[in-house]
């Protein structure tokens, strides 16, 4: 069916991003579809519909703007010329009020949920993306939290919804069998939602907490000093290690190491560090809100993320008793086998086969 399926790829930048990386792990399963890619980026293997290369987020806002315009007024034009049934985005995008039947991914309405003052991707949340999910012929989420915020946020209907959990890259990340190390690992950003001062907070009530150290991989941001002057204000900037970006083949061999990986986050589309830890069969003390039980189920220890107390248990026990991390050692191994790209990749697939 040449030309039936145009798959959006407007936002695909030349380093690898998240979104990015799920789109790619799509690609193989797809590729029966016969979809055209609207890209600026030759893709082996595929039949490639050249686009503008100034609509990317690595752009900033105004990469951001040229995208939307030009999904808005130029996709149509290219939908109708090559007679287009579907169109999927990876991103909740497409164009509104023109004729093109859309799918689209959520990934998460963070946005919504932890709002900041003044900001456009609070604005693009609000007012574009819940016009966008009001049209589509159908919406794949992440989770099935994902799917409850869509609901509860715009109103959409269950039934026009689908959770396809995401997987992660079990070549890289898997386990090692390396010696342990007396740290504690956290991967992700600084926001403020990522709950990272009552994680540190945590840590510092830590009984015979210098035996330990806390470690914190991930870019950091404007939140980040915050974090830094907390450290030193609790006497433990030679305790709490602030990595910054870590590259992706040392990230595996960080978490075989760590104690446990503590993703104590308040709220997550996914929670995909979740899944890279147990992959590595490190354990796992995450939050007990939102996506983080559908990826973690019961093989990790999951804490209400407001209790700094919970969390210091939690960490506590997995770092004095040897057994509660030999069990959740196999537990984590046997629960990341259940997810991979193929089965998303094929979901994926047979939702978008079923409209066109």
């Amino acid at each position: 069916m040449p030309n039936s399926l145009l798959i959006n790829l407007s936002f695909l930048t030349s380093e690898p991003t998240g979104i990015g990386t799920y789109a790619a792990n799509l690609f193989p399963e797809l590729q029966k579809l016969e979809p055209t890619l609207l890209t600026s980026q030759e893709i082996d293997n595929y039949n490639c519909y050249q686009i503008p290369d100034n609509l990317t987020p690595d752009r900033g806002s105004k990469g951001q703007i040229n995208r939307i315009l030009w999904t808005q007024f130029n996709v149509p034009k290219i939908y109708h010329k090559l007679r287009s049934h579907l169109i999927f985005s990876p991103v909740p995008e497409a164009p509104l009020y023109s004729g093109c039947r859309h799918i689209v991914t959520v990934h998460d309405l963070i946005p919504l949920r932890f709002p900041k003052r003044f900001s456009r991707l609070t604005a693009y949340c609000r007012y574009y993306i819940p016009q966008v999910l009001k049209q589509a012929e159908h919406i794949i989420c992440d989770s099935q939290a994902t799917a409850d915020d869509v609901a509860n946020f715009f109103k959409i209907p269950a039934k026009k919804m689908t959770a396809i959990p995401l997987a992660c890259d079990n070549i890289n990340y898997r386990y090692l069998d390396l010696p342990a190390k007396n740290y504690f690992l956290y991967t992700g950003r600084h926001d403020p939602y990522k709950n990272l001062e009552r994680l540190i907070s945590a840590f510092a009530s830590l009984p015979d907490r210098s035996n330990y150290e806390l470690w914190l991989a991930g870019p950091t941001n404007a939140y980040t000093p915050q974090l830094i002057a907390q450290v030193e204000e609790l006497g433990l900037k030679y305790l709490i290690k602030f990595l910054g970006y870590v590259p992706y083949a040392q990230l595996p061999i960080l978490m075989n190491q760590a104690i446990a990986l503590i993703f104590p986050t308040l709220w997550e589309g996914f929670g995909l560090p979740i899944l890279e830890a147990m992959a590595c069969g490190t354990p796992v003390i995450t939050s007990n809100l939102s996506s983080m039980p559908e990826v973690a189920g019961d093989a990790a220890l999951l804490v209400n993320p407001y209790s700094v107390g919970e969390i210091v248990a939690a960490m506590q026990a997995v770092a004095t008793d040897s057994k509660l991390r030999s069990n959740l050692k196999t537990a984590s191994l046997a629960r990341a086998d259940r997810f991979s790209w193929s089965k998303t990749g094929k979901a994926t697939a047979n939702i978008l086969q079923q409209y066109l």
